[in-house]
């Protein structure tokens, strides 16, 4: 290294030049070993107590809440607001499957088993979960398209509907819809897929949300009149289903159009009493429920259904399920619209939960929103449940009777509907009436079509919002709700180009 060439800097001042094998002389390198590939997954597994605890109480968070419950200052409302729920669940649980074109206790079902998986993973405090109207006439296009009365008609006369058959498909259907929108949620939430929900703006959701109303009022029209029709579900379908309502209107039941008119003005009349004196009754007066129990009593006594030709459910069978796989082979069919009832499920029930959160002061996760609530669905798929998403009208109600956290979720509807589900003999829902679970239906849209007012604020306020509203409207008018929803979210992600561009 003495005879190493010298040169002189600009300065003035000697440098030696090092070759690259004289540095290996001065500084020999590091050999670096590149750990194995079962090396890289022992670490990656590697887990200390710590850390697996932290896990664990991130993923179910009920062990971190339920232990430092204050019970003497939240009990009492939690108990109040979970009966009052309970109460108005039980009758929603029962129109709402009728929505999705299922047998109504499957409506009891689905508001049984997956409400107790999200109490133990869920973390919003107020927040209702099980049946909602938006998803379940998303359900019923599914179980409609894929398993139509036409395709059951048995007889001579071609007039017999072997209706025990095609709602035993539609079951499979609506299993295998919450199996795959459970697995889309989970996979979603583990990968924190959570900020999907911001290109989810407010006004496509209050936009979707009331294009869905139209659907579901127009969908329970035909049970309104007692008209007999079929139901369709490609774009166009509420075009149709009007034209074809009004076709038919000579045949209009009129026992059943006096049960329907009856029964719409004295839940309306109850709705807005409960309201007004809403600060000096305890619960609300269930309507719903005494309705059912009263309309239900008059159709034994009276003969309704035999003397008048007023439809009624039909014969159900009750009874807790017992555990069972979803039909793998229908998955192929309804990827498409998994996909869109888990994002519309999901954004309804974190829409929701930062609504309550930031009034109570308390964060919402909104990841971890999405693995309970996939979880919720997924085991739901194996008892028989249908998917499932937080309701509006519920949600306020646990809120406004004093609800405090999630424990007034088992006060909810397990009590009511596991008695009902066990207790009820089969003959009694031979007698409840079409008519009043549509009537219940249709009240309870008031909420969703109150969001026509926003219109008006969005005008003043912000035009490029209007637009999304209403081109979110009219697609799933038009479109149907689910490529409705697909020409919704890509307009709403052109508008955020445009808004960057600005």
């Amino acid at each position: 290294m003495e005879d190493m060439p010298v040169q002189v800097s600009e300065k003035g001042l000697p440098m030696k030049i090092v070759s690259e094998a004289d540095l290996d002389q001065i500084a020999p390198r590091k050999k670096i070993l590149k750990p194995s590939l079962w090396t890289k997954c022992k670490n990656q597994m590697r887990c200390s107590r710590d850390t697996a605890k932290n896990l664990l109480l991130n993923y179910v968070p009920v062990l971190r809440w339920l232990p430092r419950y204050p019970a003497r200052e939240w009990m009492l409302g939690d108990t109040i607001s979970g009966i009052s729920v309970g109460i108005v669940q039980l009758p929603q649980g029962l129109a709402y499957a009728l929505l999705a074109g299922l047998p109504p206790v499957f409506g009891l079902y689905t508001s049984f088993y997956p409400v107790f998986i999200y109490f133990l993973l869920g973390t919003s405090r107020h927040i209702s979960v099980g049946t909602f109207a938006v998803v379940c006439v998303m359900i019923g296009s599914v179980t409609e398209s894929l398993a139509p009365s036409e395709n059951f008609i048995q007889g001579e006369n071609a007039t017999f509907i072997d209706t025990v058959a095609r709602d035993a498909l539609r079951v499979e259907l609506a299993m295998a819809l919450a199996f795959l929108v459970g697995l889309f949620q989970i996979g979603l939430g583990l990968i924190q897929f959570g900020f999907v929900v911001m290109y989810l703006s407010d006004p496509l959701i209050s936009g979707y949300t009331t294009a869905s109303a139209v659907h579901v009022l127009v969908s329970q029209l035909k049970y309104l009149f007692g008209i007999r029709m079929s139901q369709k579900t490609e774009p166009l379908s509420l075009t149709y289903t009007i034209v074809k309502l009004f076709s038919r209107i000579t045949q209009t039941n009129i026992g059943t159009l006096v049960t329907s008119i009856v029964a719409t003005v004295v839940l309306i009349l109850m709705k807005f009493l409960n309201e007004k004196f809403s600060s000096k009754l305890l619960i609300p007066i269930p309507i719903e429920l005494i309705m059912l129990i009263v309309s239900t009593g008059i159709s034994y006594g009276v003969g309704l259904n035999d003397k008048y030709g007023i439809e009624s459910v039909g014969d159900i069978p009750v009874g807790l399920k017992v555990p069972m796989l979803p039909d793998f082979s229908l998955l192929r069919d309804i990827v498409g619209n998994s996909f869109a009832i888990a994002v519309v499920g999901y954004a309804i029930t974190i829409s929701l939960g930062k609504v309550f959160a930031s009034k109570h002061g308390y964060r919402v996760d909104s990841n971890q929103e999405l693995i309970a609530i996939g979880v919720s669905n997924f085991v739901g798929s194996f008892f028989q449940c249908f998917p499932i998403s937080a309701s509006v009208s519920r949600s306020s109600l646990q809120e406004s009777t004093g609800g405090n956290s999630q424990l007034s979720l088992p006060f909810d509807s397990n009590s009511y509907i596991g008695c009902v589900v066990i207790l009820t003999p089969t003959w009694l829902f031979l007698l409840l009436l079409q008519a009043i679970l549509a009537t219940i239906i249709i009240v309870n849209l008031k909420g969703m079509f109150k969001q026509f007012s926003e219109v008006g604020v969005l005008w003043r306020t912000n035009k490029v919002d209007l637009v999304i509203w209403w081109v979110t409207f009219v697609a799933t008018i038009l479109l149907n709700m689910d490529i409705g929803l697909a020409v919704s979210v890509v307009f709403s992600l052109l508008t955020i180009i445009y808004r960057t561009q600005m």
